[in-house]
């Protein structure tokens, strides 16, 4: 149980995804301009790194490992995250099309978002079991929620203030990042 609590902890603060590994700065800068925008992405990132970190641990160990062909992960990793995101965009839509006007493009750029490839690469890299995925794709989700639900904050401040033409945009949110990151890095050592 200790060892569950260490994993979430170090995947959600101390080796968060974004601030620690540059995983998933696509949608780290590109959604969190805006609070709700970011929820949505937080919530179906968080979903989508359950449901391929228990897949992606499923086929290491049962089916990798045992034919010693690991060297397929990767191929394997991105086709199994390709086919989750589709299967999750259908089923919102055909079951709750209020949500899934809610979030829009976002679902489609969760393929793309490193940081899902990354958590199960990881995972495996750690032999975890599948119980130790979905604790660490858990920490990791909550971890890239969190960090976005910051970060669309401080944008969302930051626009209320006068700051210099030139800062306004990008360049406020990559100082502010960089902030953030060494805010982070305070909580490195604790796990």
């Amino acid at each position: 149980m200790n060892n569950l609590f260490s994993i979430f902890i170090a995947m959600a603060i101390v080796n968060n995804m974004v601030l620690a590994k540059f995983l998933g700065l696509c949608p780290f800068f590109g959604v969190s301009k805006k609070l709700s925008n970011a929820i949505s992405m937080g919530i179906a990132v968080t979903f989508v790194m359950l449901l391929a970190s228990v897949s992606t641990t499923v086929i290491y160990n049962y089916l990798l490992v045992p034919f010693h062909v690991e060297f397929m992960r990767i191929v394997l990793y991105i086709l199994v995250i390709a086919s989750l995101v589709q299967i999750v965009e259908l089923t919102i839509r055909r079951t709750n099309i209020i949500l899934y006007n809610a979030l829009g493009i976002y679902l489609p750029l969760i393929t793309t978002n490193c940081a899902v490839l990354g958590i199960a690469l990881i995972n495996s890299q750690e032999s975890y079991n599948v119980l130790q995925s979905t604790i660490s794709s858990l920490g990791a989700g909550v971890g890239f929620s969190l960090v976005l639900i910051i970060m669309s904050g401080i944008r969302e401040t930051l626009d209320l203030g006068e700051s210099p033409e030139s800062m306004k945009g990008l360049p406020i949110a990559f100082i502010t990042a960089a902030l953030l990151a060494m805010a982070f890095m305070g909580f490195s050592g604790m796990v």
